[in-house]
Formats: structure tokens, C-alpha cells, sequence
């Protein structure tokens, strides 16, 4: 399959860093969003506490050093409702093991109490969802941002693209790839995190990204760039990429003070 001048420069942006040290491309990695619906809102201060002292702390444990964590911004009618954990796995092994390492965790344990063994009729909680997803072969690892703004500013974008059939939805990614979306992301400065599909979760078939800007403003402008650009004009107009999106869901956050990014 022929690639777009795009496409290349994104697999040069991602690949020269291995290429120059000498070093084999990256593998994909995993990505698990642990998305919680809260009770009631005033019991974020106890999922904090959890998060903050007795979760990362044992994730970091475990070898996993970076944990985002993330609310809906304030004009969302979600806003106190809803908290966003994105955790990356170097393998999917990793991921299916970490549920023995936590459990095996006494600090964790004691740590989490009030959270973890909360009286049955008083859940912090009242379900989560947990969605599992690998990433794609042009971003196969994830990234880390850097901003000067306060993080109570700063605007992570998760968004769920959800399709018909598996084959738009193979599609979709491939738009993403090889089609070169993912390169008019990075062409526009829109600071991505992780592109990743699905494979464990609901409404399937799907795929999930995050983008990242300074604060709403940039993210505004950015978003109007990408639209702008004769790059996404051309190729949102291929016909072979049409209707390959059913419901897409765009989900603005914050980053916790807490989080690790």
C-alpha cells in the first residue's frame, strides 16, 4: 500500500530516535482507561485518597511509573461525576498479572482500606468500566506531555470513535496510519498521548485517542487548524474512509494535581 508524504514524515518522527541509537523499533504497548462513576460527588475526596496514597504508589511498585489521572472540566454536566485513570502496560501480560500484584500488595492494602472494603451500602462508587487497548503501529508507545501551564488548565481530550462494522473500524485505524490522520495531529502541534483499539471493553468495535493542549484556548485553535488544514480536506473526503465513524464521543479533562502527567 502506497503511504502519503505524511504518513512518512510521522513514521520518520517515530522511528529516528530507535534508528539513531541503534536500537529496534519500539513494540506496541497496552493501555488500560479505568473510567468510575462516582455515587455522589463528595466522595471524590475518598477516590483521591485512594489514588493518591495507595494506588499510583503501588503501580509505581509494580514497574509502572506513570499514571494519568483525570476529571471531566468543570462546564461538563459530568463534572464531579466521573474519574478518568489511563494506565500503560509494556505487555499484556503485565496487565493480566497486576491484579495478583496489588492483592499481594500489604501496603496497597492498608493504604486503600477506606476505599477497597467501604461499607456495602456506601460505595464510593456506583460502577467503573475498564477498557483495554493496543496501541497503533505508527504511535506505539505513549507519550508524556509537557506544558508550563497549571494543570488545573491544562485540557487532555480523550475521544471514542465507535463503528459499524469491524471492517470501518479497521478502516478508521487505517485512516489514522497509513492514511496519515495521526500526521496531521502531529503537523498541527496537537500533543497526543496514545492512539489504541479497543480490545476489551463496550461498544465495540472502537477506538480511543487522547490529545493534549496548554488550556481551552490552544485547544480551540488547534482543533481549527487540524479542520483547516487541506491535508484532513483531502483526506476526510476519500471515499474509502467514509462512514467509518458512527458515534464519536469527545470527553474534555483536567489532569488531577496528582497525576503523573
Amino acid at each position: 500500500m502506497k503511504k502519503t508524504l505524511l504518513t512518512i514524515l510521522i513514521l520518520c518522527f517515530f522511528s529516528a530516535p530507535a534508528l539513531l541509537s541503534g536500537k529496534p523499533p519500539a513494540k506496541q504497548m497496552y493501555y488500560e482507561v479505568k473510567i468510575y462513576r462516582l455515587k455522589d460527588p463528595a466522595k471524590a475526596q475518598v477516590f483521591d485518597k485512594y489514588l493518591k496514597d495507595a494506588f499510583i504508589p503501588a503501580m509505581h511498585r509494580a514497574g509502572i511509573a506513570t499514571i494519568g489521572v483525570f476529571k471531566p472540566v468543570e462546564a461538563d454536566t459530568a463534572y464531579g461525576k466521573m474519574i478518568y485513570v489511563f494506565i500503560p502496560y509494556k505487555t499484556a501480560d503485565q496487565y493480566f498479572k497486576i491484579v495478583s500484584v496489588l492483592e499481594n500488595d500489604p501496603v496497597y492494602q492498608q493504604a486503600g482500606k477506606e476505599f477497597l472494603d467501604a461499607p456495602y451500602d456506601d460505595p464510593p462508587f456506583t460502577r467503573y468500566e475498564s477498557v483495554f487497548l493496543k496501541a497503533f503501529a505508527l504511535m506505539p508507545q505513549f507519550r508524556v506531555p509537557s506544558y508550563s501551564t497549571p494543570k488545573s488548565e491544562r485540557i487532555y481530550e480523550l475521544r471514542s470513535y465507535e463503528s459499524a462494522t469491524e471492517m470501518k473500524a479497521a478502516k478508521k485505524i487505517q485512516m489514522f496510519n497509513d492514511g496519515g490522520e495521526m500526521a496531521i495531529f502531529e503537523k498541527v502541534g496537537s500533543n497526543a498521548v496514545f492512539y489504541g483499539q479497543v480490545l476489551l471493553g463496550s461498544q465495540k468495535p472502537r477506538l480511543m485517542y487522547m490529545t493534549t493542549y496548554a488550556d481551552m484556548k490552544s485547544h480551540d485553535d488547534h482543533w481549527a487548524a487540524f479542520r483547516a488544514t487541506e491535508d484532513w480536506k483531502v483526506l476526510s473526503a476519500k471515499e474509502e474512509y467514509k462512514n467509518t465513524v458512527s458515534k464519536a464521543k469527545p470527553y474534555l479533562l483536567h489532569p488531577t494535581d496528582y497525576s503523573d502527567f
